[in-house]
């Protein structure tokens, strides 16, 4: 190992104060930015720091001023262009205030979710931005929210803990997207979903996901006014990798009574269903027609463009962030902004075959 790059990783405090020939505490002070230093000791200080390529020590300094300057953010599956979209749009906004984020993924799991809290909390962040993989499994949430830890909640919502939420209603697009399927002449029409469940859907059963359980709302409230019987055996939980999507999809399309429309509740598990419907050989929306949650250039660029349900996600992730960058800061909450997501009516959807 170079002996100069390891000298320089180890500048302490104490070594910038013996070059200024100033005190530990005075350079202390002058380094962090914190209690009374005369201007001259400040500059002496800050040309020793330079000169000998001193780095502070961020976890020490949080611990002087309280400030780490750090958020972190906690979603379930940063794989998914949906929450890479919404990090974006919170790293973007933290970057203008001077802020760095920490990044952790959960893949969907609340005990992992609860782990990533405490490491951050640990790290000493300074509010906490977190998508949750329950809305119902919160008490290391409500416990965040406790002890006056800054906290925004992304996407999904949590039911009795009152923080600032940024969401989209579900319930009313799904039931818009889902009556557009069924005026077009769709009765089997199937939702999939990676929600994580110990059971297979059945009639009513409770959703943890606000998400999901909005999703799933606004279908059966479209099937209820239009005077239809729900097609809850085509209501498919826990989808994981690509291979048990196009499994689903599969069985889906293959069984006597198959779906002749299916919803897919994310861009990576559409992208699936898509390649499983080509690997049976079928067209769409000639033998299935299809529709999915969230807007990727890909859905543009497949035959026929794909009908999906767009949302500001990117925009999502700036609110999120200045809402909290504003608890942060002690500055009056200003009103939540509303997002709505839009039915965007492309190629994809067409009369199910008589």
């Amino acid at each position: 190992m170079n002996s100069d790059a390891s000298r320089r990783r180890d500048i302490t405090v104490a070594d910038v104060a013996k070059a200024a020939q100033v005190s530990k505490a005075q350079a202390a002070r002058a380094l962090g930015n914190y209690g009374a230093v005369s201007d001259d000791v400040r500059e002496r200080v800050l040309a020793a720091a330079e000169e000998l390529q001193y780095r502070p020590n961020e976890l020490a300094r949080s611990m002087n001023t309280g400030k780490s300057n750090t958020i972190g953010v906690v979603v379930g599956d940063i794989e998914n262009p949906h929450f890479g979209l919404a990090t974006r749009g919170i790293t973007d906004t933290a970057k203008k205030s001077g802020f760095n984020v920490i990044l952790i993924n959960t893949d969907e799991d609340t005990a992992a979710e609860v782990d990533a809290v405490r490491v951050l909390l640990d790290k000493r962040v300074d509010g906490l931005i977190v998508a949750p993989a329950s809305s119902v499994e919160t008490a290391h949430l409500r416990h965040v929210h406790e002890s006056g830890r800054p906290l925004v909640l992304l996407d999904r919502k949590a039911p009795g803990l009152a923080v600032d939420t940024v969401a989209v209603d579900m319930e009313g697009i799904s039931y818009e997207s889902t009556s557009y399927l069924i005026e077009s002449g769709h009765r089997r029409i199937a939702f999939i979903s990676t929600l994580k469940t110990e059971d297979n859907y059945r009639d009513g059963m409770p959703l943890e996901s606000s998400q999901i359980a909005d999703r799933r709302d606004g279908l059966e409230r479209a099937f209820a006014e239009a005077g239809l019987d729900r097609p809850n055996d085509l209501v498919r939980l826990n989808a994981g990798d690509a291979e048990s999507i196009k499994k689903i999809t599969r069985e889906l399309l293959q069984r006597p009574d198959p779906s002749t429309a299916i919803i897919a509740s994310d861009g990576l598990i559409g992208l699936s269903v898509v390649e499983a419907i080509q690997e049976l050989g079928l067209s769409i929306p000639e033998d299935v027609s299809f529709l999915m949650y969230d807007d990727f250039a890909w859905t543009r660029l497949t035959t026929p463009p794909l009908t999906v349900i767009a949302q500001p996600v990117y925009d999502m992730g700036v609110a999120a962030a200045a809402a909290l960058i504003r608890q942060i800061e002690g500055r009056k909450a200003s009103a939540a902004p509303e997002f709505t997501a839009t039915l965007i009516r492309r190629g994809s959807v067409s009369a199910p075959r008589s």
